[in-house]
């Protein structure tokens, strides 16, 4: 299928590179031999002429959706050209970029920088998101820079990426042209070389490494071919237990038969286990970047709180990577991103990533149940949404990323994620029911994000009157009015028509289901107490009220995120102590008594309520069908093509 023909704007992604692509290419060996003390270095080679350059580094990063580029950790950057140093500025506005002037007789300039890594590496192991390192010029579409990269690591350690190598020579040569502003990697350290690619795609293509490597073949009678990489900060946990190497495989056979295309020449999976090098979960075309906890995946038991990650990531390659709003791609990573189509990115992608966990078997059917039930409870608690529409959380997402929590219930976060979840929920049973279960969201999924057939790495943009057409292609309906009800205007309640036209309504009970339960008892938080539908806080170990439901039982005794309670009806503060109280204080008229401490102040608060102990779940409705497990249940074949 022609895409020049679908989509006029995804002819300016598909046409060969500019004219400067044509020419000599940057090349940049990444040095992660220093990642134990949280160095990371770079030598990079920019071709250049004479006269002003300005280069940059990235700043929007895409699926970050923030302008959160490592700017501020970019350190030691020293310019040479043919073994003389080159003075540089940097800009005054735009801080990510470097203002320099090549001598005549130049045509490559070296650059030398250090990042000083936060986050995501330790003793045993390392990531690079290469926008740590990269530098390119200023002003030239980033899917038009041709680079050459290099990786070099410690001895022993493998390297996992979607990367296509090309050599792997040992201990490097010094890099010409740094002279002693070189940094000398390690001896015995490996540098592996990859093919030339983008400054887009090296960006879209990070790396992990590590002493404990581990690559696994998954679903190999699929085509392309599926990987997971694996690093960790201990020997055993990198070696992951067959059962999920076999959930990981139905992943891939059950994504590959709803989608119906691929847009990668190879995937990896890309999971990072350790207790010290931090979580993450960031989608690319070819890969997915995926930090746990080390024993996140070691038994089922620990698996529920990350099973939706993978098949969330993964699916990104098809929705986010692929299939892009149209104003969330821009041609460099210097223009702001525009977030407002986010509940398709990451909305439709938190509803199919869980649908994906659920008929791969990373979770099961009831389990999938309890977390939506969690969910839709804490959105349909949300008493921001008397305020603020779920579309305008997604134009805000650069800055509701990073917020303090407290008061989130008002403030809103990034609801665009699980409202979108209930929004694609809804949309899918509606299909089920316009063509008398005839077709599903399945369909949609086909059309919308398999156009143009099997493609490697590509960005193909797209605005809501695709979607729109799309869906009126599979069911006639109002979709341009459905969505704007749901999503651009302010909806006091979650959309929970999807939950309920799917067999099950939304109702609370005295105790925890049993999926809240495990994630409550696996927690490295100790006791804390989830009161949010009872008494409108949530309580951590020590007392400490992290969050107020506003309007809210605690919110009209006047409690407030930051206080911590000391005694709960004259009784010193416990987690069980407060259950307690909540439990004894159901039908009957005495408040619950609080005596607590804000910053140096005590003071006493009582608090009404008299309901107990709510907790949410999801219960069958009499005589509907069950349309959730439908839904959820596997759609592929499991095992090798017969």
């Amino acid at each position: 299928m022609n895409l020049r023909r679908l989509l006029p704007a995804a002819s300016l992604l598909i046409g060969s590179l500019s004219s400067y692509s044509q020419g000599p290419r940057i090349r940049i060996v990444a040095d992660l031999t220093e990642a134990p003390r949280k160095l990371y270095h770079a030598e990079i080679d920019i071709p250049a002429k004479p006269g002003p350059l300005t280069l940059i580094t990235p700043e929007w990063i895409p699926g970050e959706h923030r302008p959160s580029g490592p700017v501020e950790n970019i350190t030691g950057v020293v310019f040479t050209a043919n073994g003389h140093t080159l003075p540089w500025r940097r800009d005054a506005v735009n801080l990510f970029s470097y203002h320099l002037t090549i001598p005549n007789g130049v045509t490559s300039v070296h650059a030398h920088l250090d990042c000083i890594v936060t986050s995501r590496a330790s003793t045993k192991l390392a990531v690079l998101e290469w926008e740590k390192l990269l530098l390119y010029p200023a002003n030239v579409p980033v899917r038009d820079i041709p680079v050459e990269p290099s990786v070099t690591v410690l001895p022993g350690w493998g390297i996992g990426t979607a990367l296509t190598p090309v050599s792997t020579p040992q201990v490097p040569p010094a890099t010409t042209g740094i002279d002693e502003s070189a940094h000398e990697p390690m001896r015995g350290s490996k540098t592996t070389r990859y093919a030339a690619t983008t400054v887009e795609q090296l960006q879209d293509s990070p790396v992990i490494a590590g002493q404990y490597f581990h690559e696994f073949p998954l679903a190999p009678e699929i085509s392309p071919k599926h990987f997971i990489d694996v690093v960790s900060d201990e020997e055993d946990d990198s070696n992951l237990r067959p059962e999920l190497l076999a959930e990981l495989s139905n992943l891939v056979r059950e994504a590959s038969a709803i989608y119906g295309s691929h847009h990668y020449n190879v995937y990896h999976f890309l999971l990072t286990l350790s207790d010290s090098a931090g979580g993450e979960g960031l989608e690319h075309g070819q890969s997915s970047d995926n930090g746990v906890d080390e024993k996140a995946f070691s038994d089922a038991a620990h698996q529920l709180g990350d099973a939706d990650l993978l098949p969330h990531e993964f699916t990104h390659s098809w929705n986010g990577k692929y299939r892009r709003p149209a104003r969330l791609y821009q041609p460099d990573f210097a223009t702001p991103q525009q977030g407002d189509l986010l509940w398709v990115y990451e909305g439709m992608t938190q509803y199919l990533g869980n649908v994906l966990a659920a008929r791969s078997g990373l979770f099961s059917q009831e389990q999938y149940r309890d977390l939506l039930a969690l969910s839709a409870a804490n959105l349909d608690a949300t008493r921001g949404r008397e305020w603020r529409s779920t579309e305008d959380t997604a134009i805000s997402s650069s800055v509701l990323r990073t917020v303090n929590p407290a008061w989130s219930n008002w403030r809103r976060g990034q609801d665009y994620y699980q409202d979108g979840e209930l929004v694609w929920l809804d949309a899918d049973t509606l299909i089920r029911k316009l063509t008398n279960g005839a077709k599903s969201l399945n369909d949609f999924t086909r059309v919308f994000l398999g156009k143009g057939g099997n493609t490697g790495p590509m960005i193909v943009p797209y605005e809501l009157p695709e979607i729109v057409a799309d869906l009126n292609q599979i069911a006639p309906y109002d979709w341009a009015k459905f969505f704007h009800d749901r999503i651009v205007g302010v909806t006091p309640h979650a959309d929970l028509d999807g939950i309920e036209r799917s067999g099950y309504k939304l109702v609370y009970n005295d105790k925890p289901n049993k999926s809240e339960a495990a994630l409550a008892s696996g927690s490295r938080r100790g006791s804390t107490v989830n009161a949010w539908y009872s008494l409108g806080i949530r309580v951590s170990s020590d007392g400490t009220v992290s969050d107020v439901r506003w309007d809210g039982p605690a919110d009209k005794a006047k409690l407030s995120p930051g206080q911590k309670i000391f005694a709960v009806n004259g009784l010193v503060y416990s987690s069980g102590v407060l259950r307690d109280a909540i439990r004894h204080a159901k039908g009957n008229s005495e408040p619950i008594h609080l005596i607590l401490q804000s910053n140096q102040f005590v003071s006493l608060a009582d608090i009404d309520h008299h309901d107990g102990e709510r907790y949410p779940a999801l219960v069958r409705i009499d005589g509907a069908p069950d349309i959730l497990d439908e839904i959820t249940k596997p759609v592929a074949a499991s095992g090798p093509a017969q």
